[in-house]
């Protein structure tokens, strides 16, 4: 699903109170950690995810993310990206159209 401006605007003002769920350091993406965002994306829709490394690292391990949990990226602020994504059956967060 692609948001548009004044949907990723008003998740960018939801993501802002958030403390990230998952941290990804050293071992970089492993399916454990990827099983967390899932869950963390199940349980939440809208989550922020702590990324430690370099910068094309980051870069990497975010489209990773957005590509197998099929999540939209809100926004990515140095070492912090907040996703996105919709729950099929019983959505939490109304998004404007």
């Amino acid at each position: 699903m692609a948001l548009n401006r004044t949907q990723i605007r008003f998740l960018r003002g939801l993501c802002h109170d958030l403390s990230p769920v998952v941290i990804v350091a050293d071992k970089g993406l492993t399916d454990n950690v990827r099983a967390e965002v899932e869950l963390a994306l199940d349980s939440h829709e809208l989550i922020k995810v702590k990324l430690r490394a370099d910068r094309e690292q980051r870069k990497a391990w975010v489209d990773d993310l957005a590509d197998s949990t099929r999540a939209d990226v809100v926004q990515q602020i140095g070492q912090v990206v907040c996703l996105y994504r919709r729950h099929p059956d019983t959505p939490r967060i109304q998004l404007p159209c």
